[in-house]
């Protein structure tokens, strides 16, 4: 369980919003303060909010759903490429020692394609989870119960 050790720095992140956590305690009774918080400044609500289309069918009275356009697949990646930019400027800093990340599993397959390898090499752990909405103690317990089984 010693990975979450103090200084290290927990990523959670969902598709709209990332919140990053310093343990400030020991890794076998881990404490987390607010670091930061990011939130996507890309999804046009609009737009999102928007159900695709129908169209008729060759058959009498038949309608069919058109394909959803990808938006949110792009606010995502561009969500995920502002936290990596973010994450690498830190890592340059020597903000952190290493670093664990929890997202949507979607969100973590954007965020492991855009973190620079240097940030890499800091990572101890993934959980693909979504725990954005998670109080710090409720953070702390989830992470306490993931991280005895890595």
């Amino acid at each position: 369980m010693g990975i979450v050790s103090k200084g290290t720095w927990v990523v959670v992140a969902d598709g709209e919003k990332a919140l990053i956590y310093k343990n400030v305690a020991t890794a076998f009774d881990p404490r987390f303060r607010l670091v930061t918080s990011l939130t996507s400044q890309h999804l046009d609500q609009q737009i999102a909010s928007d159900r695709p289309g129908r169209r008729t069918d060759g058959g009498p009275g038949q309608k069919s759903a058109m394909e959803q356009t990808d938006q949110q697949r792009r606010a995502l990646t561009r969500f995920a490429q502002d936290l990596a930019e973010r994450l690498l400027q830190q890592e340059r800093r020597d903000k952190y020692p290493k670093l664990v990340l929890v997202a949507a599993p979607q969100v973590m397959g954007a965020l492991r394609r855009c973190l620079h390898k240097s940030v890499l090499n800091k990572v101890v752990a993934q959980i693909d989870k979504t725990l954005t909405n998670h109080k710090r103690e409720g953070l702390e317990r989830v992470l306490k119960s993931e991280l005895v089984a890595v």
